[in-house]
């Protein structure tokens, strides 16, 4: 059977396809970080819902690259006027990318929470941990359900 199919496989016109640009997924932890995966590498920060709670952030504390982190374990924290806080990371890999910007200008974290205000890109050692985590509407929800 299956030398009939590579047969008329081999007949058959070759059709080229044009590549498919993959769009990012974003997904989010019950602690208010965010991870934007693409392929293999997820952007974590803090979401603008965090940071809003927190207030003025003055300062921003992250791993260096190379480092490990580990799902529900902290890597950094942030201090406001209000506050200081641990951002555990919603998966575990190894640190590729740290936003050194944020070292400078940690009030970013206030108008660019979930674009320009990334802390760290990891590449994911185990990308079944996304699906622990929540998507764009049930996070929504979420939020909601904690004011």
């Amino acid at each position: 059977m299956l030398a009939n199919v590579v047969r008329i496989a081999a007949r058959a016109p070759v059709t080229r396809f044009a590549p498919v640009a993959r769009a990012m997924s974003t997904k989010f932890a019950p602690s208010h970080e965010y991870a934007k995966v693409d392929g293999k590498i997820a952007t974590l920060g803090i979401t603008d819902f965090a940071q809003a709670a927190l207030g003025d952030i003055v300062f921003v504390d992250l791993p260096e690259v190379g480092d490990d982190v580990e799902k529900g374990e902290g890597f950094g924290s942030v201090e406001s006027v209000k506050a200081a806080s641990d951002v555990y990371s919603p998966v575990s890999g190894v640190v590729t990318e740290v936003n050194d910007v944020l070292s400078d200008t940690p009030g970013m974290v206030n108008t660019e929470a979930e674009d320009g205000a990334w802390f760290i890109k990891v590449e994911m050692s185990d990308e079944g941990e996304l699906d622990d985590l929540m998507d764009a509407d049930a996070y929504t929800k979420h939020c909601d359900e904690s004011s």
